[in-house]
């Protein structure tokens, strides 16, 4: 199986300095500008535009979805996703912005170009009482659902981190985000997140700063944590066998948050990395490729994660995992 990779910055990044509609520059100042990450994307890929050049907050949509905006160094930023289901072709990226000084419009508008997913089939075997829960767990599992809503209804604001996002640990990737899951022969889900394999006791780390919205053991994603890292972006930890942090607490990027584990609806022990954004689960390997700041490539989070050494040249499409010295391959 593949390991979990560490892939180069895309050269996707998509500049967009498009119908600004009646702009006039005004003596130095920057004419409007959009950039769309990525260039191109797939059904399930997170999207972070970026508008330079204006007066005051945007707004805008990307296929048709209303994005919110947030103060970014020297620039506006937001963030969503495209849904699974989201059609493959052009999606349109449109822009407004404050009127100008002299008092013509700011209309940004571009495409962006999405590709089919390949999303795999998956068959797995679990315990029939996670196919067909008993009416006993059915109260514990109205409770879980409501403590994630909570937990995702965290006041929007700007972002809570100041470099790329890396992974929370180093191991093989055992299933991709969006395979289609066939649970004891009958097909129950879409995968929404990325399986990273590991041992009962391996450490996994926080994958960026923010605070700590859920410590929860739950019936089907075992115990969890759910961290906010501001702009309605969140990552969640399954199936761990310890949590070491609490709700409220703040993490920086590489804190230990806890073990792996088997616990809740699982086939053996793992990381189940999930992202949202937006309200959408999202990949987070499309994550990982996001240059919110322009600075280096996201590594492994580890304890040290300066210690971190330049990941291998990918080759023949197989995905290649950093190399470490703060954790065990």
């Amino acid at each position: 199986m593949p390991l979990a990779p560490f892939l180069p910055r895309p050269s996707s990044l998509l500049p967009l300095t498009l119908l600004s509609l009646g702009l006039v520059a005004f003596g130095a100042e920057a004419q409007p500008s959009l950039s769309v990450q990525p260039g191109t994307a797939k059904p399930g890929d997170p999207i972070l535009i970026t508008v330079r050049g204006v007066d005051g907050q945007p707004s805008g949509t990307v296929a048709g979805r209303t994005l919110r905006f947030f103060e970014a160094a020297g620039a506006w930023q937001a963030l969503t996703g495209l849904p699974v289901e989201q059609a493959v072709g052009s999606a349109a990226v449109k822009v407004e912005g404050p009127r100008q000084r002299d008092g013509s419009a700011v209309n940004l508008v571009g495409t962006l170009d999405v590709v089919d997913p390949g999303y795999p089939e998956r068959q797995l075997q679990v315990a029939g009482k996670y196919i067909k829960p008993p009416q006993s767990v059915k109260t514990r599992m109205a409770e879980d659902r409501a403590a994630f809503a909570a937990a995702f209804s965290q006041d929007f604001g700007p972002l809570r981190f100041e470099r790329n996002f890396a992974w929370p640990r180093q191991d093989r990737i055992t299933a991709p985000f969006g395979d289609r899951r066939s649970f004891n022969g009958k097909l129950q889900s879409q995968h929404f997140g990325t399986d990273i394999d590991g041992d009962t006791g391996d450490t996994i780390y926080a994958a960026n700063d923010g605070e700590v919205v859920m410590s929860r053991d739950c019936y089907s994603s075992g115990n969890t944590v759910i961290i906010h890292h501001g702009a309605g972006l969140y990552t969640t930890y399954f199936h761990m066998s310890r949590i070491d942090v609490k709700p409220g607490t703040k993490v920086k990027q590489g804190q230990k948050l806890g073990l792996v584990g088997k616990t809740g609806r699982v086939t053996g022990p793992h990381l189940h990395w999930g992202v949202k954004v937006d309200g959408l689960w999202v990949d987070g390997l499309s994550l990982l490729k996001l240059d919110f700041f322009g600075t280096p490539e996201p590594r492994v989070a580890t304890a040290t994660p300066d210690t971190a050494q330049p990941a291998p040249a990918l080759t023949g499409g197989e995905l290649s995992a950093p190399v470490s010295t703060s954790t065990t391959p």
